[in-house]
C-alpha cells in the first residue's frame, strides 16, 4: 500500500489497554500509520514512542498535526466525554475504546458533535467484528435456527478482585453493566437489530468495601464502589424478538459468560463477546448436544484495534464504518434505559436508531491474502 493511501493515527492514553493497540494497528493492518502517542503520564508515552518508533506527543501537537486523521482514545471512561468533545471540536476523526461516554446524555452530544462537523465518531467494542460473531450473525442470516424469538446474555464477575487489579472499575462509567455489559449489548443489536423499549433494575450491592491484596499499597484501606454491581434487564426489539440481560459482578472470579439465540428451527450459542474468537455452537431441531460452527470468518486473536482499522478502510472507500457511533450510542442506551426505567417504575422508550452493519467480507482465512483488497476478500491484515 502506498503511503500516501495510509491514514494517519494517534493513541491518546496509553494505560494497559494501549499494549495491544499499539501491537496490532503498528503491525498487522496495512491501512493504518501509527505517528504518535500521548498521555497525561509522559514516561508512558514514551515508554511506547521508544518501543515502537513513534512520536511521544503533547494532546495540542496531535490536534495541530494534519497528518493524523483518526484519534484512538484509550482514556478512563470518564475522561471519556472531555476529551473526545476536544478532539471533534478541532477537527479530528474519533475511535474511543468503550463507552463514547458514560452517560447517555454526554455520548449523544458528541455524536451530534462529530455528524454537525461532518468527522467520524466510532467505538468500541469492535469484538463484534471478530471471528466468533460474525460467524454467529452468518448462521442467523442464513437460516439455519430459523427466526430468532428471544436472546439471552449472562456474565458473572467478582467486583472486589477487579478493584484490586484495576481501580477504575470501581468508578463510575466502569462497573459491569456499562462497561462490559456494552460487549453483550453490542452482539445482539448488531445480530437482531434496534430495540424499542427496556426495563430493568440497576444497583450496588455491599458499596462499603476493604482493600485486601497485601501486596498493594492500600491494604486494609476502604473504599466505595461508585459503580453498578448489577444490571438486569428485558429488551423488546423491533423485529418482535424479546432479550433478557444478567450482569452481576458480586459472584465469583471465574467467568461463565454467554449469548444465546434461540431460533424457531434451532439455538445458537455464543462464549464470550468480550472475545473475538470463542466457540460457536447450534443445537437444530431434532438434536440432543450442540456442534460447533467452523468459523466463517477471520479475526479470531485478540485483535483490538480492529474497528480503528475497519474505520479506516471506510474513510478512504467513502462509506460508513461498521463501529459507527449510531450503534455504539444505541447499545449505550439501551443499557441507561434500563437504569432509569427502575427509577421510574416503568418501560424506557428507546430514541436513539441505528442500521444494522454489513457483515463482513467473507474469505479465506489463512495468511496468503494477506494485504489483498478487503473488498474483494477478507484478509488478514485489513477489515473491508
Amino acid at each position: 500500500m502506498n503511503k500516501q493511501d495510509k491514514v494517519g493515527v494517534a493513541i491518546v492514553g496509553c494505560g494497559a489497554i494501549s499494549q495491544i493497540y499499539f501491537e496490532n494497528l503498528i503491525n498487522n493492518f496495512s491501512i493504518i500509520e501509527v505517528l504518535g502517542c500521548c498521555d497525561l503520564n509522559k514516561n508512558l508515552a514514551d515508554k511506547y514512542a521508544d518501543q515502537y518508533g513513534i512520536k511521544s506527543m503533547e494532546l495540542e501537537e496531535i490536534i495541530n498535526n494534519d497528518e493524523i486523521e483518526i484519534v484512538v482514545n484509550l482514556t478512563n471512561p470518564d475522561a471519556h466525554y472531555e476529551v473526545i468533545k476536544g478532539l471533534l471540536e478541532h477537527g479530528k476523526h474519533v475511535y474511543t475504546e468503550k463507552v463514547i461516554a458514560p452517560e447517555f446524555e454526554q455520548a449523544k452530544e458528541l455524536a451530534t458533535l462529530a455528524e454537525s462537523k461532518k468527522l467520524l465518531l466510532c467505538s468500541a467494542p469492535d469484538t463484534f467484528l471478530g471471528a466468533a460473531i460474525q460467524t454467529a450473525k452468518w448462521v442467523v442470516n442464513s437460516g439455519m435456527i430459523g427466526k430468532v424469538t428471544s436472546s439471552v446474555a449472562v456474565l458473572q464477575r467478582d467486583a472486589n478482585l477487579l478493584a484490586e487489579k484495576f481501580p477504575f472499575t470501581v468508578r463510575k462509567g466502569g462497573g459491569i453493566g456499562i462497561d462490559v455489559g456494552i460487549y453483550y449489548t453490542t452482539a445482539m443489536i448488531n445480530i437482531l437489530g434496534e430495540v424499542k423499549e427496556v426495563c430493568g433494575m440497576s444497583g450496588i450491592l455491599f458499596p462499603e468495601q476493604t482493600h485486601y491484596f497485601v501486596k498493594n499499597g492500600n491494604f486494609e484501606e476502604s473504599y466505595v464502589q461508585e459503580s453498578e454491581t448489577y444490571l438486569v434487564g428485558s429488551l423488546q426489539f423491533s423485529n418482535g424478538c424479546v432479550g433478557t440481560l444478567h450482569f452481576n459482578s458480586r459472584s465469583i472470579r471465574m467467568e461463565k459468560p454467554y449469548v444465546a439465540f434461540y431460533g424457531t428451527e434451532g439455538v445458537l450459542f455464543l462464549e464470550d463477546p468480550n472475545l473475538f474468537g470463542g466457540d460457536v455452537k447450534v443445537i437444530l431441531k431434532g438434536q440432543t448436544e450442540p456442534i460447533k460452527v467452523p468459523y466463517t470468518h477471520a479475526y479470531h486473536e485478540n485483535n483490538r484495534g480492529l474497528g480503528v482499522a475497519e474505520m479506516a478502510w471506510a474513510m478512504r472507500k467513502g462509506r460508513k464504518p461498521r463501529a459507527h457511533a449510531s450503534m455504539a450510542l444505541h447499545a449505550l442506551e439501551i443499557l441507561t434505559g434500563i437504569v432509569e426505567s427502575q427509577s421510574v417504575h416503568s418501560f424506557y422508550q428507546m430514541k436513539t436508531e441505528f442500521c444494522i452493519p454489513d457483515i463482513l467480507p467473507k474469505g479465506y482465512l489463512g495468511e496468503e491474502y494477506a494485504g489483498s483488497d478487503p473488498e474483494a476478500g477478507l484478509s488478514i491484515n485489513d477489515a473491508g
